[in-house]
């Protein structure tokens, strides 16, 4: 039951995160960043400020330190979903027995170690002397609060095992997920060893030092209105253009409406809360650690504490937006889809049943329909762009800038060879059928969720119409 005081919070959701407003201090102290005005050429453009651009902007430099580059953003870097997301940071461990399905085992294997990799350079980053992004690594947890979901444990164990990795992804029992936080909702879970949290937005500003410190040009509201495609292309904002050889395109979610990428990405939304600070609840349940948390759901809660104590908790289960725009105020403020975050916070956490909810907010997300994200060059051109990290992104971008710089440079290296580059894409059935079929699915996968975790049997109809992805080849519907 939501309370009143919940469903006021639930209601002022809008797309301003906590993690935003918590840098105001940071952003108003750091260097300015002007709109582009007139017109110049570069070696490299890239558009977008969040995380794929500033990682692909700091891979080239380090890659070859004379490129001339410069960055586009539409309004300040880090504003978008990299300032808006819920700040766990974890490889593809915790996907493996669905990548094995989809890619092979030598093949997800290798996406699994590109995650690694990934970690480790990003906590290299964020550890750093004068660097304060929040980074806090104590693992990453999987777990089960439906009869449902014990397959799915299961299914880790067994695919770990046979791939001669268990130590990997470790059974939790009840018990065992009690020493680490107490929840009456919890029925067991899985460990992995590779997990950390971060400060999302503390960490883009980070990214956004570094790349000025290396002498990437950075013009902030400066948004792209037209890419004039040739041997050299023309990028061009509001007061001016940058001409170049190569261009990428990093804007997440607006590729959706791109033609060339729009059959392989879907617009959906994830809405997520900041409590008050709890410590004296965290005490309370033993929640010492910083862990960051997912349940086994398909359209799952995740969650993780901040230094200062307190907790946010996200709902990965938000409105699609039709046709790939990101224009739908549903996106950013929906109720219902701010109550459901605000449920998972009460059911699954119940000692924090009566902290206040400081924020809520929701953004889109880039879904791909295997739910892995993509790089590519555009056929005839030197553009090349990067998105669908399906709600994964604080470790996947990291790939997507080495993936994004390899392909700029033309080097055929481990990361221009990894699926994330050169695997088949599948596509999306066309619209209107692709938006009308994900809301019907959502609808359905939703109904059947809530009915496991209030021990009743979905309907055969919602059932089947949840099946109806994974029949299709598609990861979006795992049941």
């Amino acid at each position: 039951m939501v309370s009143v005081a919940d469903r006021n919070a639930a209601a002022a959701s809008d797309p301003v995160s906590w993690w935003w407003l918590e840098t105001e201090k940071l952003r108003s102290q750091a260097p300015v960043c002007l709109p582009l005005s007139g017109e110049r050429q570069v070696d490299v453009v890239i558009v977008g400020g969040g995380f794929t651009g500033l990682w692909t902007a700091l891979a080239l430099k380090e890659r070859q330190p004379c490129l001339n580059i410069a960055l586009l953003e539409e309004h300040t870097c880090g504003s978008g979903a990299s300032g808006k997301n819920g700040g766990n940071v974890s490889g593809y461990w915790s996907s493996l027995p669905s990548l094995v399905r989809l890619l092979g085992a030598d093949a997800a294997l290798n996406v699994a170690k590109a995650g690694t990799r990934a970690q480790d350079a990003i906590r290299a980053f964020a550890t750093r002397p004068g660097i304060d992004v929040w980074w806090r690594e104590d693992g990453n947890m999987r777990i089960a609060t439906a009869a449902s979901h014990d397959e799915k444990i299961d299914d880790y164990i067994s695919t770990f095992t046979a791939l001669g990795i268990s130590n990997m992804a470790i059974r939790l029992t009840p018990e065992q997920v009690a020493e680490r936080f107490r929840s009456p909702a919890v029925r067991g879970g899985v460990y992995f060893s590779e997990g950390a949290i971060v400060h999302p937005a503390r960490l883009a500003l980070a990214l956004r030092d570094e790349a000025l410190r290396l002498g990437v040009t950075i013009h902030e509201h400066s948004p792209m209105v037209r890419l004039d495609c040739g041997d050299v292309n023309r990028v061009r904002t509001p007061a001016g253009a940058l001409l170049a050889r190569d261009v990428v395109l990093a804007t997440n979610v607006k590729l959706a409406t791109d033609v060339e990428v729009s059959a392989n990405l879907c617009v959906f939304s994830s809405y997520a809360l900041m409590t008050a600070p709890a410590t004296a609840e965290l005490e309370a349940m033993g929640w010492a650690g910083n862990e960051g948390i997912t349940d086994l759901r398909m359209f799952l809660h995740y969650f993780r504490k901040t230094p200062d104590g307190r907790v946010l908790m996200g709902s990965g289960s938000g409105p699609v937006g039709y046709k790939g725009r990101v224009d739908n105020p549903q996106l950013y403020s929906d109720q219902a889809s701010a109550e459901r975050a605000i449920s998972g916070l009460r059911n699954l956490l119940p000692t924090l049943g009566t902290v206040a909810i400081e924020k809520v907010w929701g953004a889109p997300i880039d879904m791909a329909p295997d739910r892995l994200p993509f790089f590519r060059t555009r056929q005839h051109y030197r553009i090349h762009y990067g998105c669908g990290y399906s709600g994964h992104g604080v470790n996947a971008t990291y790939i997507g800038g080495q993936c994004l710089a390899s392909l700029v440079l033309n080097e055929n290296d481990y990361w221009a060879n990894l699926p994330f580059c050169t695997r088949k894409l599948s596509a999306f059935p066309p619209e209107p059928w692709r938006t009308l079929g994900a809301r019907t699915v959502r609808h359905a996968i939703l109904n059947c969720e809530e009915a496991e975790h209030t021990s009743r049997h979905p309907s055969i109809t919602s059932r089947f119409i949840a099946s109806l992805p994974a029949k299709l080849g598609l990861r979006l519907g795992t049941r």
